[in-house]
């Protein structure tokens, strides 16, 4: 299908399965990249155009304009979807404005099919939040579920292998061993105020959505990062009922074989391993690479996820983690009971008398860590 036979709601899908895609080991990432640029023009020539028809419809309600022009827009707007009215610059000045007042009337004037409950997000704020999640680099590699309520999940503590069976040989299949357990996705509040001065309050639209959702999003979804770190942190090396095993080494010197040996420690079924650590502990590594002189890549040719909430190499008392290594797609699993969206909470009474309004981001997600042998923390 052409890109201009496509509504906005398929163009961001097909956004959503380009990035999908381009995590395979035989993607075309030429190809990818310039349908992706194909899009973002295609939308962003739609936001240019439903940015002309809204100037259009503000000069026909003043007076100007002639009746042929008033009834050609009319026309479009009774056939726009809800979609395609959340994709339009009108909406998201009518979204940027519910988000300060709380008053949904002008969203609801504009959409096209009936709505219960919450008025639906902007797709320019959707899109925001969407970006947020991507570009963190733990969130976007965990598995995500969107379930409601408490979400359990089963892992293997200890188990025999499959074997063969002999056909004819007059014996049963030996019976596995089999010792299961538990993890408890609890979901818990993520939450993040900033106050805002009057000026901001006066942005319109994009504007006003860019700022406060830039904000709020990355810092969710920072403090999501930082939990999940929490939860490989506080994982014995032996597995529980309650808590999967994550193995460990105890060095107190940066060596380059350090994540060759956790890797070593990792199970088969970890086949996506990353390294996290702080920034100042990734130039440790590379200052004992340089100190020797050797080409040898100390990191194994594995992607580096920085995260400022893992002590420093420097900073590192015993005990203490440095590193890790790991799966983050096997290991961790993040379950959204009400979606990915964050909720936004308006307050201008609180500091009023410093001409400042409050803003609230909100979060809902149990995460934990799911699979034995998924990690290896590296410590000091």
């Amino acid at each position: 299908m052409e890109l201009k036979e496509m509504n906005i709601e398929e163009l961001n899908e097909r956004k959503n399965q380009i990035v999908t895609e381009a995590e395979a080991e035989d993607a075309n990432l030429d190809e990818l990249e310039t349908e992706i640029r194909a899009i973002n023009e295609e939308l962003e020539n739609r936001k240019a155009d439903e940015a002309k028809r809204a100037e259009i419809r503000a000069a026909v309600a003043t007076g100007e304009g002639e009746t042929v022009q008033t009834f050609e827009v009319t026309e479009e707007k009774n056939t726009m979807t809800n979609a395609e009215v959340r994709a339009s610059h009108e909406y998201n000045l009518a979204y940027a404005e519910y988000i300060k007042t709380g008053n949904d009337a002008e969203c609801r004037a504009l959409l096209t099919e009936n709505v219960s409950g919450s008025v639906p997000v902007a797709s320019y704020a959707e899109d925001r939040v969407r970006t947020a999640w991507e570009r963190e680099g733990i969130t976007s590699r965990v598995r995500k579920t969107f379930l409601k309520g408490n979400v359990k999940i089963g892992y293997e503590i200890s188990g025999d292998g499959a074997y063969v069976h002999t056909e004819a040989a007059n014996q049963a299949v030996t019976e596995e061993s089999l010792t299961l357990g538990i993890v408890n996705l609890v979901p818990e509040s993520i939450k993040k105020w900033i106050s805002i001065s009057d000026e901001v309050y006066d942005m319109k639209g994009e504007a006003f959505l860019d700022y406060i959702y830039d904000e709020l999003t990355y810092r969710i979804a920072k403090k999501l990062a930082d939990e999940i770190i929490l939860d490989i942190e506080a994982c014995g090396t032996q597995s529980a009922t309650s808590l999967p095993a994550v193995p460990k080494i105890t060095s107190t010197t940066v060596t380059l074989g350090l994540v060759a040996q956790a890797l070593a420690e990792l199970s088969d079924e970890a086949v996506n391993p990353v390294i996290m650590m702080n920034k100042q502990t990734w130039g440790s590594f590379k200052a004992a690479q340089a100190a020797g002189n050797y080409g040898y890549d100390p990191f194994e040719g594995l992607p580096v996820v920085f995260n400022d909430s893992i002590k420093a190499f420097s900073a590192a008392t015993t005990g203490v983690t440095y590193a890790i290594v790991g799966d983050l797609g096997l290991g961790v699993q993040a379950n959204f009971p009400n979606g990915q969206e964050i909720e936004i909470k308006f307050d201008d009474k609180t500091k009023m008398e410093y001409d400042l309004i409050r803003i609230l981001g909100r979060e809902y997600v149990g995460h934990a860590v799911v699979a034995p042998k998924a990690f290896c923390k590296i410590v000091h």
